[in-house]
Formats: structure tokens, sequence, C-alpha cells
């Protein structure tokens, strides 16, 4: 695949993932975004959904970490940075096969209190996954810092701290604010993967201009 296409998958991955999330959450009986994470949309009769859901979407940041390592070839975060993106996507492809355990009542009728081996292998691919995106975010914005770009800079560590802070905030609406959290931490990657095409593709025709 082209550098350009693989940074286009991780620009479309956030918006994919809470297309498909948030109309399963709004739609089916029982869930309730105050009380269930999004993530136990994975468990039910229709649970496969959010389990492909997972899966693509950590495919596709996988495919942006690759156009991101392409694309910043050089300086402060050009190895780590990327890296940690697809640290990021591997663990929300792990979330995916290890499902998450029932709880607060979702599915109706299930067990609460019982942590399962692929629940419990379920909290640590999410705690990866929140670490990696918080170093990547980091990473990147000194990064920008070094390169004088002030606005991506403060972005990217807004967003880190945003994802990693905002749902500790308010025990009791910990599932809705982890979820406007995680809109917010994707959206970081999936905004410097469309903002980085711009640049793999002024990098690809100054050759041709440059023989022109």
């Amino acid at each position: 695949m082209t550098t350009k296409r693989l940074l286009i998958a991780g620009a479309v991955a956030t918006p994919l993932f809470f297309t498909v999330a948030f109309t399963q959450a709004f739609t089916r009986d029982g869930f309730d975004l105050s009380r269930h994470m999004l993530s136990q949309l994975a468990t039910g009769d229709l649970g496969w959904l959010q389990i492909a859901n997972f899966i693509v979407t950590g495919a596709l940041f996988i495919a942006a970490a690759i156009g991101m390592r392409r694309t910043l070839r050089q300086g402060r975060g050009a190895k780590w940075g990327p890296l940690l993106i697809g640290v990021f996507g591997g663990a929300l492809i792990l979330a995916g096969i290890f499902i998450t355990d029932p709880a607060s009542g979702y599915p109706a009728g299930s067990a609460d209190g019982v942590i399962s081996w692929h629940g419990a292998l379920h909290n640590v691919a999410s705690m990866v996954a929140g670490l990696a995106l918080l170093a990547a975010s980091l990473v990147f914005a000194r990064r920008f810092i070094t390169g004088r770009q002030k606005r991506w800079a403060i972005y990217s560590v807004a967003s880190g701290i945003i994802y990693a802070v905002l749902p500790q905030t308010d025990p009791g609406l910990m599932s809705l604010l982890f979820a406007v959290a995680s809109l917010i931490g994707w959206a970081w990657i999936s905004t410097l993967s469309l903002h980085l095409v711009n640049t793999s593709t002024a990098e690809a025709t100054t050759p041709q201009l440059q023989r022109a």
C-alpha cells in the first residue's frame, strides 16, 4: 500500500469505530452509556459487531503507524511516535479478541463480579492501549515543539491528558466520560494521520518537481 493510503486508514479509523459503537449503544436493549463501557457491546448476541469493530479499527491504526514511520524518516519521535501508535492499534485488536466480562446488568440476566481470564486480558490490553496513546501524544508533542509547531504540540499534549484524566473526574459517569475521552484521544491520531497525508504527498512529489 502507498504511504498515503496507510495514513488515510488512520484518518478513517476513529469515525468508523465510534459510528459503529454509538449506533449499537443507542439501539441495544438494556445498554446505557452512562453505566456500561463501549467494550461491553462485545458481549451478547450481537457482540461480534463490536469485536470486529475493535479488530478492524486496530488494524487501521497499525496501518497508520506504518504510514507515519514512512513519512517521519528522521528527527525526534520519528521512530517511537509511530511505534507507540502501532502498539495502540495492536492493543485494540487484543481488546477485541479477548472479550470483556458482563457488568452492571449488561447483557440482561448476566452475573456481575466474575472476572474471567479473557476479561482480565481485555483489561490488560485496554491499559496498554491507554498508556501507548498517552506516551505517543507526548512523544509527538516533543517533536512538534522541536519543529516549532506550537499548535500541534498543544493539541497533542491536551489530547493525551484529557484521554488519561477525564474518566477519573467522576466515578459515577466513568463509562460515559471514558467514551468521550476515547473519542478525543483517538481523534487526535486520526487528525494527525490526515495532517501527515499532506506531508507524505509533498515528499512524494518533490523529486518530480526537481526533475521538471
